[in-house]
């Protein structure tokens, strides 16, 4: 299986958190607690792969990767 990035984060809009897939597009899900969200999104995804190789369609290698900056306080 391949080894998707994740992000998971806070929406104050939906009072829960969003967890999605760059590399897979409009893949993502909601959950009340991050565990829920990444339980959701895992299911998600399988259904986009699913979904991808019965429209034939090609399957991303996985490519995103975080930028993740360090600020001095």
């Amino acid at each position: 299986m391949k080894d998707y990035h994740i992000n998971i984060f806070y929406s104050e809009e939906d009072g829960g958190y969003i967890a999605d897939i760059p590399d897979l597009e409009a893949c993502s899900a909601f959950g009340s607690t991050t565990e829920e969200a990444l339980r959701q999104v895992e299911i998600a995804k399988e259904a986009w792969l699913e979904a991808a190789r019965v429209e034939g369609k090609p399957i991303p290698e996985p490519r995103y990767r975080p930028v993740i900056y360090q600020v001095a306080v």
